[in-house]
């Protein structure tokens, strides 16, 4: 049987330079294609894994690259780095439905999106419904496969400390259980197995489920 050949957005980021990580070392995984707008840290930097590197609003230059059959969109930015609202819904709705939509009409068959915890498309908090909204236009697609993890605050290695963040994993203790923050290796880990289970139509995986990931 033929090695799925899988493409990850995002790859520089958290959760999807973890799940290149983990897709590179796994043996019954073909190809690896990293989407991205930079280039990938030496870590993961390995034979198996292509550097597909772009501007995303030039992708329909690149079609062949979305000719997958996974895809891990890992894609996403902050309303601070953005800038704007209108500059933050360009890279977390329009690039991510457009790689998602790239993909299926190249016959992609699951899609594996990091949403957010609290992703409502009828929520009256910005960032939330925005993620709502994705999440929304791509159930529309149809894909056969479709997994979407709602990770809380995430953590691990960031080029740049963030207040909140270190302010937020200090008192974790004191969120209720659904709310802790999780680590991006644990949200990578959850979409790499979902990913082989490949369970038909669509699956959700909370912040509690990650949390319980081994790493």
């Amino acid at each position: 049987m033929t090695k799925p050949i899988a493409l990850v957005a995002g790859a520089t980021g958290l959760v999807g330079r973890e799940c290149v990580r983990l897709l590179s070392r796994d043996d019954r995984v073909g190809e690896i294609r990293a989407l991205v707008r930079r280039s990938l840290p030496p870590e993961i930097q390995v034979p198996r894994v292509r550097e597909c590197r772009t501007e995303f609003d030039r992708l329909d230059e690149h079609p062949d690259w979305f000719e997958v059959d996974w895809v891990f969109c890992a894609l996403g930015t902050t309303l601070r780095a953005a800038g704007s609202q209108e500059a933050f819904r360009r890279v977390d709705f329009d690039y991510s439905l457009a790689i998602a939509n790239a993909a299926r009409t190249r016959g992609a068959r699951h899609f594996l999106l990091v949403s957010a915890l609290g992703a409502n498309a009828r929520s009256s908090f910005f960032y939330n419904r925005v993620k709502g909204e994705l999440e929304e236009a791509v159930i529309k697609l149809g894909y056969p496969s479709l997994t979407i993890a709602r990770p809380s605050l995430l953590l691990g290695d960031r080029p740049q400390q963030r207040f909140g963040e270190e302010f937020a994993k200090r008192l974790a203790w004191l969120f209720p259980p659904k709310w802790r923050p999780v680590r991006a290796g644990q949200v990578a880990s959850a979409l790499v197995r979902a990913a082989h289970a490949e369970a038909p139509g669509l699956e959700v995986l909370d912040n509690a489920r990650l949390r319980n990931e081994p790493v």
